[in-house]
């Protein structure tokens, strides 16, 4: 059986599963929210309810992905409507995010489309070539205190309001989206006061680092993949570029299972709620190098791409830079 028949056993389904999941995960947010708000002046509660309801967010954000796709439930139009039901708590406009995600699928692995993946990555050449002040920037996006907590206080409250290619797909969903996020806010704040609304910023910041550090780490450690047309191979970008992070069972299905990022991306039709059996069924000659936590931190310091190693490297050293530089001109 070739990896594309074995995938598609799993791609199929399942209304009672995806309810579960969809609505389950809803729960565990709104009472995990609850629960951090009461106590708020008991920290010992407060913080691990915290984190629970960041990792719900984490896991609605996921579930909408999943809508994307038209993975999560039976039929087209129960997708659309739950993955437009999740906007407001995601703080991600569905419609449009939706076609930029596929955008990012189409060019997954492709250098010169580097515009559709979520972190920017120079090439080793291009460093070298670039003037300071493009090495400034570029080091203090990619540093990791920079670019996980700055990065999550951006993307999801800032640059979501209007999202890139916002009047190619849907200015009007978005604008609708922003609105029900005021609403949303609205009715916390009536119900919990500013108390409520700084126990959901806090934790939902909190939720949008965790999401960064995952995102981060599907297409950016050290033997991931890119290449140039013709040479790109959609499979070997699909399954190399992506990757597969072994932080154990609970993480998995914390996060709805975002966490093994190479077969989705090989065949996006598989429910989250499936993608782990998936996975660690997959046949020994597919079977991938599973990263853990370790190696995960480690691959923050994974800046550049080398084309000619073709693996991600840290900044040069100084006068490595100007030997490389050197040798490139």
């Amino acid at each position: 059986m070739n990896l594309r028949d074995y995938t598609r056993q799993y791609a199929v389904q399942d209304n009672r599963l995806a309810a579960l999941s969809y609505f389950g995960t809803f729960a565990v947010y709104f009472a995990s929210l609850a629960l951090a708000i009461v106590n708020v002046n008991h920290w010992y509660v407060m913080v691990p309810a915290g984190i629970v309801f960041a990792f719900s967010a984490v896991r609605l954000y996921v579930l909408q992905h999943d809508c994307g796709h038209h993975s999560l439930f039976e039929t087209r139009q129960q997708n659309e409507w739950a993955g437009h039901g999740l906007s407001p708590f995601t703080f991600a406009p569905f419609e449009v995010m939706k076609q930029n995600h596929n955008l990012h699928h189409a060019g997954i692995g492709n250098l010169e489309h580097r515009e559709t993946g979520e972190i920017h990555t120079m090439t080793l050449r291009e460093w070298n070539e670039a003037d300071w002040l493009k090495r400034l920037v570029y080091r203090l996006y990619r540093n990791p205190f920079i670019l996980v907590p700055v990065g999550a206080l951006f993307t999801y409250f800032i640059r979501y309001r209007w999202p890139k290619n916002t009047v190619r797909f849907g200015v009007k969903g978005v604008v609708l989206h922003n609105l029900s996020i005021v609403v949303f806010l609205g009715l916390l704040y009536l119900i919990a006061g500013t108390t409520g609304i700084l126990v959901w910023l806090v934790f939902s910041l909190l939720g949008g680092m965790l999401g960064v550090f995952l995102v981060y780490l599907q297409h950016n450690f050290e033997d991931t993949y890119w290449d140039r047309r013709p040479d790109l191979d959609p499979q070997i970008a699909a399954l190399q570029g992506s990757s597969a992070l072994d932080f154990g069972w609970w993480f998995d299905n914390a996060v709805a299972c975002i966490t093994l990022h190479d077969i989705h991306h090989f065949n996006a039709r598989i429910p989250s709620y499936r993608l782990r059996e998936c996975h660690y069924n997959l046949p020994p000659e597919y079977t991938p190098r599973r990263i853990k936590f370790p190696e995960a931190v480690a691959a923050l310091n994974l800046k550049l791409w080398d084309e000619d190693a073709k693996r991600l490297v840290p900044f040069p050293k100084k006068g490595q830079t100007a030997d490389l530089a050197h040798g490139s001109s």
